[in-house]
This record gives structure tokens, sequence and C-alpha cells, in this order.
């Protein structure tokens, strides 16, 4: 969360501009056939990944199809709230939107999604067998069909930086405790003038502090919810989990933490102002390009745990067709590009191996120009994505699907308030017990309305 959310870390498009891929623009309807001209709009988040992809469609996929590409890149708060606009009315002005595993169940169960089967069964060029099977399972939803192919996938570890824990003689265990993070927090902290310990996610949001704090729920043995819907935020290891976090923030985390999402505490490790950072495992494109000051000095670490034998969160940007488009087939072409071994060779090849879209091919990390490349972090993150499993995150079970979120739809609503008491703990305006609290009659109010089905 993804993770996602997620999530950018250079200049990025205004929110409100469209990037068309080639010249020319259909007009609103979901493009289609105007003299002749073949034409897809496609809707999708404004991370690294798919500014990428804007610069290699008129040259590529463009140029051997015909199929002109007409993007529309939003910050990810607003592009989820046009595509859940844009799907619910079934308005057809967009052909393709990039969706999570996260939506995917809900938009296929409202029949706001074109099943890809049989594209995928007339494809064998794609091949759906070299996709990761947590990821194929995420977007197949409970009629057993497939609704959206990954652009990238990720989970969550621990970055560090090697040469600072080195000067301080610090040893990163491979598979840290959450205790252990905290103690070399403490220990790196002010390792160089203006550094902090580490970064975690304070900004509000369900998809932003909550992701990662959930994992650190789950592993300390906490959940939102009990198999038969019992709201759990106020238990005694949901609460020990989120103070745990809360303190680790305000005693060893980045300035301005409230405010911090993926962005600025990937820009904080970046530059240089922390010395840990726990996120997600698409962050090492970013940190190991070739512009990056940092490139080459961080470590990585699975995802640090209490209780559990694993903690690492499952998320995928995926590129989903709406019910409503008129150019289905077209829509399927570039999502065969886009989401193929081909692509991630053009990547490769043009941008370099480590800003490849990974996370979602087997075979990418049996490639050697790969590995030479994401040497520093390609084991770790494939280990971290295979490891993951939704139905089963924590010490018991779960009334529905999802690591670091609730798989229902009133967890964005949900989650997003709750973590807005958790965002002014971590400011010093209210208590953690005071912000789970409020969190669990909100959490009741929707668990009264599970238990009733």
């Amino acid at each position: 969360m993804p993770h996602r959310a997620r999530i950018v870390a250079v200049a990025v498009l205004a929110a409100t501009s469209t990037v068309l891929a080639t010249a020319g623009c259909s007009g609103a309807g979901g493009g289609g056939d105007a003299g002749g001209a073949k034409t897809i709009n496609v809707l999708m988040v404004n991370n690294p990944q798919m500014l990428d992809i804007q610069k290699l469609t008129a040259d590529n996929f463009t140029k051997r199809t015909g199929i002109t590409v007409n993007y529309t890149v939003l910050p990810e708060n607003d592009v989820r709230d046009k595509i859940s606009q844009e799907f619910s009315s079934q308005a057809g002005q967009y052909d393709v939107a990039t969706i999570s595993n996260f939506e995917v169940p809900f938009y296929a169960k409202n029949g706001w999604l074109t099943p890809l089967d049989d594209f995928v069964a007339k494809d064998s060029a794609f091949n759906q067998g070299d996709i990761l099977p947590p990821m194929t399972t995420s977007l197949t939803a409970a009629d057993g069909k497939l609704y959206a192919e990954p652009f990238y996938g990720e989970s969550s570890f621990l970055m560090y930086r090697k040469d600072v824990f080195a000067a301080k003689g610090l040893t990163m265990p491979e598979k840290p405790t959450w205790q252990q993070v905290a103690d070399l927090a403490a220990k790196a902290d002010g390792a160089q003038p203006g550094m902090k310990g580490i970064c975690l996610r304070g900004q509000p949001g369900w998809g932003q502090v909550f992701a990662p704090l959930t994992t650190v729920v789950n592993t300390f043995g906490g959940t939102w919810f009990t198999k038969d819907w019992q709201a759990q935020v106020n238990s005694a290891e949901f609460t020990r989990a989120t103070k745990f976090y809360v303190d680790l923030v305000r005693r060893h985390g980045e300035a301005g933490a409230p405010q911090a999402g993926f962005t600025e505490c990937l820009n904080n490790f970046i530059q240089g102002k922390v010395a840990m950072w726990y996120d997600a495992t698409s962050a090492a494109g970013s940190i190991e390009a070739s512009s990056s000051p940092v490139a080459g000095k961080a470590g990585y670490a699975l995802a640090p745990v209490e209780r559990t034998a694993s903690s690492g969160w499952l998320y995928t940007w995926a590129w989903g067709i709406q019910k409503a488009s008129r150019n289905a087939d077209n829509a399927w072409k570039f999502i065969s590009w886009a989401s193929s071994s081909e692509y991630e060779q053009l990547v490769g090849s043009q941008l370099g191996w480590a800003k490849v879209p990974d996370g979602k091919r087997a075979s990418l990390y049996a490639n050697p120009q790969y590995q030479q490349a994401a040497g520093a972090f390609y084991r770790v993150t494939e280990q971290a994505i295979t490891t993951a499993d939704p139905s089963n995150p924590g010490v018991q079970p779960r009334p529905a699907p999802g690591i670091q979120f609730v798989g229902i739809p009133e967890f964005t609503d949900l989650g997003t308030q709750v973590s807005q008491g958790v965002s002014s703990a971590i400011a010093g305006r209210t208590s953690v017990e005071q912000a789970l609290a409020d969190g669990q009659r909100l959490a009741e109010q929707v668990a009264e309305k599970y238990r009733g089905k």
C-alpha cells in the first residue's frame, strides 16, 4: 500500500494536467477510432514508474500498433477519487485506469471491470504464468476471474545506510525484530549532522500512516477485526503496537513526521536526513538510481517482526479496463505491452535496470542484467513479495483479506479517520489511547454492519 500505496520522489506533473503520449487527443467517451485513428484514454497515478511509461509509449507502443494513448496523470489521493467516480458511473471516458489489489474485489463485484481471462487466453506472448502468483491471486475476484494485470508489485522492507552503520559499529540483522530496530534507531540518531535514526510515515490516510502501522499491529498480535467482526482497535495488542510506533517516530523519527508520507520519507532517506526507513520495496529503484546521492550506500532487510514469521505487505498498481469502455481490444493491447517482459527490457535498456517496474514477473528476477543493477535489493524484494500472505497476516483469523489494509470498502473512510488521531498523537496533540478509543467507536459501527449480514 499500497503503498502505494504510493508515491513519487521526483518533480511531478500538476494535479490537473493531462499528458498525451502522442500528439492528438480523443474526445470524451473513451477514445475510439475517429477518422481511422485508434486511441485509448488511460487514467493513472503519478508515480515514477508511470511517469517513465509516458516517455516510452509514442516511440514504441504507438509506433508498433498505431494506437495513441492519452494519459491523464494525477496524485494518488486525487486519482483514487477520480477513478472511483468514473468507474462507479461507468461514464466510459477512460478505457484503462491504475487500480490496486485493494479495489479489484469491490470493482469486480460491482460490475465495473472487464474480465481479462479471454484476452490472456488468446495472448500467449503475455505469459500469465510468469506473473508472480501472489500478484495474480490478489487481482482475481471471488468469481475466480482475473480483472487486472500488475504494472509493478511491492511488499515492504527496512532500508538502512550501510556506511552509517559501519561508522557507528552497528549491525543490521537479516530478519530484525521491531525492538532491534528501535535500539538501532536510538544509536544511529545523530550519527551525522542533522540525521535522525529512522523515518516512518506519520501523514494521515489509510494508505499513508496506516500502511506501515497496520503491519506493525499485525506482527504485535493485533487486528482491526476478529473473524466474527468484533472491533479490536483499542485492544491491548493494537494499542501496544501503535504506542511503540508513535514513541519510536517521536523519539528518533524525521522532522515533520505528522506530515510525512512515502514521498517525504524517500526524500529524507535520499538526502541523508535519516539512517533507516521502513516502507515499500518499490522505493529501492529511486534509492539506487544513478542520480541518487545514496546509491550503493543502502542495505535492505526484511520487514521487522514481533510475533509473526514475516510482516511485509502486498500491493500492486495494476491496469484495469472499465466495463463501459468501447475499446477493450485496444485497451488490452496496451496492458499486454505495459505489463510485459518486453516492456521491462525496454526500460532496462533505455532508462536503466534499477528503474524497471519490478515485483510482478519471475523472469525479471532471473535476468542477469537486472540482478547486477538491483543486486542490493532484488533478492529481499522477491522474498518479501512471495512470502506475503494477505489471507493470514497475523496471529489470528481475519474476516477479510489484506495485510496493510482490511479488504472492505469501508476501510478507506475508517482507516483515514482513525489515522487522523494517530497522526495527532505523533504531533503530541492527543494520546494514543484517546485516538484508538475514538477509532474503536468507528470500527464498531463498521463491524455491526457486517455482523448483520
